[in-house]
């Protein structure tokens, strides 16, 4: 093998080379193979259990799911150097080109920025005339539910739940299994679920750990892929995240690109990921975000109410690292994370209880002004993390100073401003907003 180039030596360094994936049907494996030309080459797998075998239309589904998959699962790999784009013999269609040229800049677009490169002038992925529109496959009224652990999953799975509707979660992890989160999530909803077991190829951590390119991928869009693959494969028309309003605001707007760390938790991302679906996997798979109408705080009221989940959910990147012994077992009340969840659910929850899920009161401690600063547009800008906008942390913040049990916390004093119309647009937090998918069948889940 030859020598990695360098992550400084970006002008020399070597092609991403998509080579192909294979499935085998009766272990339920997709495996992956990615290449560097004259570098590293990398093989992820990934295990569906009890995959049933296929054939006919189904089949052919399953494999334009597997294709999607093996394109966008190609992200985590391509970063290493974040240089030139090679396509094997059979090229994807030029509409799916299109939309993964969208996933690769757009959603690498946190990672090219802290990295100091345009993403946008290295990638280039050209497909080849169109695919045969895929048909309906006569997929089950079922839906799919991805859990990650925290508030939102909850809110979405309890909401379909009590409205009756017929769901099975979905979990991804590695072959340790999935993060404590979100196996006390599945075990206190006492829902069916599927595990899929995901495991990175180990070539990754060497060239990072020899100074390759590193950062933020579109993990959503990984997800979403192997779950659309697993509606295929078990049977279920929808598939339902559980991404709000505010997924798609920006952080940095800089120049003429729009850098937003949740791009593919984004509405944009979900249209055009439904459609890629309905084009060219089946026609009758639905994808779709239950909470796109809703906003964090609207969200975080709705949460408040499920005490059984409260002492089990966690949002905190610590609780998800890829080395599990080095996963956190707590809140870490250090991270955007920690601050925004706290901060959402602090006029919602009272006050001993919420101290008493997180550990803390990250509100009252000056060492983490800052980050509250940032979250408020006071400071910076927003932090490349799954938090709410800047004008929903301020009116939350606002409305905790309005509150007697928290307006004295150090922070809230700092952060605190007076808004002209405060009551009519922190009320107008909590009405349904117009940009969703939400089919008509599922809008009532929600009202």
């Amino acid at each position: 093998m030859a020598i990695p180039v360098p992550a400084t030596d970006l002008q020399n360094a070597p092609d991403f080379v998509f080579e192909k994936y294979t499935f085998d049907g009766e272990s339920g494996v997709l495996s992956l193979y990615y290449r560097f030309d004259s570098g590293p080459s990398f093989i992820e797998t990934i295990r569906f259990p009890d995959a049933p075998l296929l054939d006919g239309p189904r089949k052919t589904a399953a494999d334009r799911a597997f294709a999607l998959i093996f394109w966008l699962a190609g992200v985590s790999y391509y970063k290493a150097y974040a240089a030139g784009v090679r396509i094997p013999p059979s090229p994807p269609s030029e509409s799916t080109a299109a939309f993964l040229q969208k996933v690769y800049t757009k959603g690498l677009a946190e990672f090219a920025y802290e990295n100091g490169i345009d993403i946008r002038t290295r990638v280039h992925i050209l497909g080849e005339g169109t695919t045969q529109p895929a048909p309906s496959i006569g997929l089950q009224p079922r839906a799919l539910v991805p859990v990650g652990g925290g508030k939102d999953s909850i809110v979405s799975l309890e909401a379909l739940k009590a409205a009756g509707k017929d769901i099975t979660l979905f979990a991804l992890g590695g072959p340790s299994g999935a993060a404590q989160p979100i196996a006390e999530t599945i075990r206190v909803s006492g829902l069916p679920y599927i595990f899929v077991e995901r495991t990175l190829s180990p070539e990754i951590k060497k060239l990072n750990d020899k100074g390759a390119l590193n950062g933020h991928v579109p993990i959503t869009a990984i997800l979403s892929a192997i779950a659309a693959a697993c509606a295929v494969l078990y049977d279920f028309r929808d598939v339902i995240l559980s991404n709000e309003h505010s997924a798609s605001a920006p952080n940095i707007i800089d120049a003429d690109w729009d850098i937003n760390h949740q791009y593919s938790k984004s509405y944009a991302f979900e249209r055009d990921f439904a459609d890629i679906l309905k084009t060219d996997v089946a026609a009758d798979l639905r994808y779709f975000s239950l909470l796109r109408p809703l906003t964090e705080a609207a969200i975080a009221k709705r949460f408040a109410a499920y005490s059984d989940y409260h002492g089990i959910f966690r949002s905190c990147n610590t609780a998800f690292k890829q080395d599990v012994n080095a996963r956190g077992k707590k809140w870490c009340n250090d991270c955007p994370k920690c601050r925004f969840v706290f901060l959402a659910l602090a006029p919602f929850t009272e006050k001993q209880h919420l101290t008493q899920i997180f550990g803390a009161d990250p509100l009252n401690e000056v060492s983490q002004t800052l980050g509250y600063q940032q979250l408020c547009g006071l400071a910076d800008y927003k932090p490349f993390e799954c938090v709410g906008e800047i004008s929903e942390s301020k009116l939350l913040m606002e409305a905790l100073s309005r509150n007697p049990v928290w307006k004295d916390d150090a922070n809230v004093i700092v952060c605190a401003e007076k808004t002209q119309n405060f009551a009519q647009d922190f009320a107008a937090l909590f009405e349904a907003k117009p940009d969703h998918l939400v089919p008509a069948d599922y809008i009532t889940v929600i009202a």
